[in-house]
């Protein structure tokens, strides 16, 4: 009896809707030779593309198309793989994909579950688990440079560098067993061995690591940006100024928007994830207390919380207290996630320049200016940095192993610093930052990570 990763597998491998070319995808570790001549009618040669009907039960022609084998263990999953690369027709590829499963029963074929394709590439030495990650970050990635990191992740560029880091845990952990296991030899280990050096030496580059893989994560997942303030302070234009587009609808009356409006842009190759809000106010319209209640949400939700203010109205009672009012409830969120935007830079009238809180910017979402300085500070409140050559993608359970990692490390140095030297509880932590280190590329992971992370992918992938 098979175990359900062993079982044979097959998916539509594109995506649906109409086009060109569609693809079947089976993944098998039995023999395909049965399946190949029930539907191709003959036998293929590896890694040969051959144009040919794909029969029916009947023997009828389903379509006409490509046909590659790419035998075991030299294809994506490891695996013997099938592709069927028909014409892109949703009734087409499910009649081509229902063919499959029953061509050949002793083979006992199922439906791919999201992600299984590449699961069985994880499982099976074609990919470790970051490499796996970058697969689906290719495909979802938003911006050019997202896609290029990505690239860079699949490559091996991450697992690269935590390769070479857990190389030299290894060698430490090695040496500190080493030392305890043969005491009575009196090697001077910290001296002998130079392990504060190597330790120290340790830290500086899982630093640099863990900060590289912050700026991956921050490409990877976007800044989420909620635009908030009162009715009628310029959000709705600044997003429709920042977007480049008319997406929301900008009047004089209070309460136009009444829901979470959502636009993603990229600065510098950054995707930003912006949420125009319902102005925050009292109201007994129903319609806008609902919306306005999702604006909080959004707010407590946002990477950064731009609070708007209109320079037109600063000094009028009215408007000063409802800003109070928003100030008092903005208390439960960081300080460090808000920025005081002044806008209305524009208006024609203004008395004077208000005293502005420091950090605050001043713009016109109706001309555009101070737009380039808001942009730039918006990349600064996250620490993101100029891209770097060869940043790679990086996930936020990467940054958190790394840092768990460094955690241990550091713990280590401290007892290798200490007289006399800790050795036993120092080679317990650098055992702990070794299998902190392993999650990354899966040398250590559980079952139900690797069920979260798969279950992402698309069906085919």
């Amino acid at each position: 009896m098979l175990s359900r990763h062993q079982d044979p597998i097959a998916a539509i491998a594109t995506a649906p809707g109409r086009g060109a070319v569609g693809i079947v995808r089976v993944s098998s570790p039995q023999d395909l030779t049965p399946l190949i001549a029930a539907i191709c009618g003959r036998t293929l040669k590896p890694r040969e593309a051959t144009y040919l009907p794909f029969r029916s039960a009947a023997g009828e022609a389903i379509d006409r198309g490509l046909a590659l084998l790419f035998p075991a263990p030299h294809s994506y999953t490891g695996e013997h793989v099938l592709e069927l690369q028909a014409h892109g027709g949703p009734v087409v590829l499910q009649l081509l994909l229902a063919r499959c499963l029953e061509a050949d029963p002793a083979l006992r074929l199922r439906l791919a579950e999201p992600g299984e394709f590449t699961r069985r590439a994880f499982l099976n030495g074609k990919l470790d688990l970051a490499q796996a990650e970058a697969v689906a970050d290719l495909i979802d990635a938003s911006t050019e440079a997202a896609a290029r990191s990505a690239g860079r992740a699949l490559a091996g560029a991450l697992s690269g560098e935590v390769g070479e880091l857990r190389d030299a845990l290894i060698q430490l952990r090695m040496l500190v067993e080493a030392t305890l296991d043969f005491p009575e030899e009196e090697i001077d280990f910290l001296q002998a061995a130079d392990a504060l050096g190597k330790l120290r030496r340790l830290m500086a580059r899982l630093d640099a690591l863990l900060e590289r893989s912050r700026q991956g994560a921050i490409l990877r997942e976007g800044i989420k940006v909620v635009l908030a303030g009162q009715p009628n302070v310029g959000k709705s234009s600044l997003l429709n100024a920042l977007a480049g587009a008319e997406l929301a609808i900008v009047t004089a009356i209070p309460g136009t928007t009444r829901d979470k409006l959502s636009q993603t842009i990229q600065i510098e190759g950054v995707p930003l994830h912006i949420s125009d809000t319902a102005g925050l106010r009292d109201t007994q319209d129903e319609v806008e207390r609902i919306g306005v209640a999702r604006s909080w949400d959004a707010i407590a939700d946002a990477d950064v919380v731009l609070f708007l203010h209109d320079l037109t109205r600063i000094g009028q009672p009215d408007y000063e207290s409802e800003d109070a009012d928003i100030r008092a409830r903005l208390v439960d969120v960081d300080p460090a996630r808000v920025l005081q935007i002044f806008n209305k830079a524009d208006a024609p009238g203004r008395s004077g320049a208000p005293t502005l809180p420091d950090g605050a910017l001043t713009l016109s979402a109706k001309t555009g200016a101070g737009l380039d300085a808001l942009r730039q500070r918006l990349l600064q409140q996250v620490g993101w940095h100029a891209v770097p050559e060869g940043l790679f993608i990086a996930r936020e359970r990467h940054v958190q192993a790394l840092r768990r990692t460094r955690e241990h490390v550091d713990l280590a140095l401290q007892q290798a610093a200490a007289t006399p030297a800790a050795l036993d509880l120092m080679a317990e932590e650098l055992r702990m930052a070794h299998e902190a280190l392993g999650e990354i590329t899966g040398a250590f992971s559980a079952d139900d990570l690797l069920g979260e992370i798969f279950s992402r992918f698309c069906i085919g992938k």
